[in-house]
C-alpha cells in the first residue's frame, strides 16, 4: 500500500470518527464523543455542529464553557468535567498556575481565588466587578493580569472545577460543582482510548499533544496496554485507531469545517493531513486562531466566513463552478440555521 493510500485511509478513518461523512443528530453526544467542542469563538460551536448535521436547538445551555486542555475553552458535557479536568488536576500539572504563581507567589493566588469565591457567593460574577472590587487592593498591573481577558485566576479555579461561564455567550461566571475525584494516571488510560476512537488514526504524539501532556508524563504513553486498538504504519510512525464494524463512507468531495474544527486542530503541526504544507499559513494564523475552511476531497483548498449576514468563500487555487457555488450555498444555510 503506497503512503498516499495509507493517508487518504487515515483521513477517511478521521473523517467518519469525527462525524464529518456521517451525521451525529445529539448536540450531548457530539461534545462527548469529542471530548469536548472548541470554542474560542463561540460560534464555532453551532458551527462546529451544525456541518456535522447536530440539532443545536437549546446550545447556548447543555454544554458548559469553561477551559481545558492546552488553556483553551471547550463546550463540554457537565457530567464529564471531573474527568476531563482531572489531567490538570493539582497545582504541580496546571502551568497556568505556576505562571500566576511565579509573578505573585503561591499564596497570594491561593488568597485570591479564595476572595474570588466568597465574591461570588455574594453574588458578584462579572469580571468587571471584579476588577473594581480588587483595584482597591492590588496595582493596575496586577489588576490586569489576574482579571486578564483571557482568563487569568478564573483559568485557575475553572481547572479545578470550581467555576464555569454562565452559558456559552456569557462573560459571566457562576460557581459549580465538578471537582475532579481522579487521578492522572487514573484517567488517563481511558481518555487516551477515547480518543483514539473518535480521532484516530492518530499517534501518541497527537494525544499528548491534544491533551496537554507534558513531556514527562507523555513518556507514559507508550507503556500504557494499548493491545486492543488496532495499528498501521504511515512514514514510519506508528497510528492507533479502534476499528469498529460500521461502513465508514468515501471521504465527502466538498466539507465545511469550522474555526478551529477537530480535524484541523486536533494533531500536530506534523500531523494535520488534512491541511497541506503550503495553506497552513492561511487557516492558522500567527495569533493561534484557526480559520474555518473548505475541504475538497479531504484537502482543505480554502476558507469562508460569514460577514455582514453574507457568506464569504474563497478558494485557494481554482475550483469548479458548481464546488464555488455549493460552498457559497452550504455557508448561506448555516446563517439561517443559527438564526433558527
Amino acid at each position: 500500500m503506497t503512503n498516499r493510500t495509507v493517508t487518504e485511509n487515515i483521513i477517511r478513518r478521521r473523517m467518519h470518527g469525527l462525524y464529518l461523512s456521517r451525521k451525529c443528530d445529539d448536540l450531548e453526544t457530539l461534545a462527548h464523543e469529542l471530548l469536548g467542542l472548541h470554542c474560542w469563538f463561540h460560534r464555532n460551536v453551532p458551527f462546529s455542529a451544525l456541518i456535522r448535521g447536530t440539532n443545536i436547538h437549546g446550545w447556548k445551555t447543555k454544554l458548559t464553557k469553561t477551559w481545558l486542555y492546552r488553556g483553551t475553552l471547550h463546550g463540554v458535557m457537565f457530567e464529564d468535567l471531573p474527568e476531563l479536568l482531572a489531567l490538570s488536576a493539582g497545582e504541580s500539572k496546571d502551568g497556568y498556575f505556576s505562571w500566576l504563581a511565579g509573578a505573585y507567589g503561591a499564596e497570594t493566588i491561593r488568597n485570591i481565588a479564595d476572595e474570588v469565591i466568597r465574591l461570588m457567593e455574594d453574588g458578584v460574577y462579572s469580571r468587571t466587578e471584579f476588577r473594581r472590587i480588587f483595584a482597591e487592593s492590588y496595582e493596575p498591573e496586577t489588576i490586569d493580569n489576574i482579571f486578564s481577558s483571557w482568563g487569568g485566576i478564573f483559568v485557575y479555579l475553572a481547572r479545578r472545577g470550581k467555576v464555569a461561564f454562565r452559558d456559552m455567550t456569557s462573560r459571566n461566571f457562576d460557581l459549580i460543582s465538578a471537582e475532579p475525584f481522579q487521578s492522572f494516571d487514573e484517567v488517563l488510560p481511558a481518555l487516551l482510548r477515547r480518543y483514539f476512537s473518535v480521532y484516530g488514526p492518530a499517534t501518541l504524539a497527537d494525544a499528548a499533544w491534544f491533551f496537554g501532556i507534558s513531556k514527562e508524563d507523555a513518556k507514559k504513553l507508550p507503556e500504557l496496554p494499548l493491545d486492543d486498538l488496532q495499528r498501521l504504519e504511515n512514514g514510519k510512525k506508528i497510528y492507533y485507531y479502534s476499528d469498529d464494524d460500521n461502513e465508514m463512507s468515501d471521504i465527502p468531495e466538498l466539507t465545511l469545517l469550522s474555526g478551529f474544527d477537530p480535524i484541523t486542530a486536533s494533531y500536530t503541526v506534523d500531523d494535520r493531513l488534512c491541511l497541506p504544507q503550503e495553506y497552513k499559513n492561511k487557516v492558522v494564523l500567527k495569533s493561534g486562531i484557526c480559520l474555518p475552511s473548505i475541504a475538497v476531497n479531504g484537502q482543505v483548498a480554502g476558507v469562508w466566513n460569514i460577514k455582514n449576514n453574507k457568506p464569504v468563500v474563497e478558494f485557494f487555487t481554482a475550483q469548479q463552478k458548481r464546488l464555488e457555488s455549493e460552498a457559497v450555498e452550504r455557508v448561506e444555510s448555516l446563517i439561517w440555521q443559527i438564526k433558527g
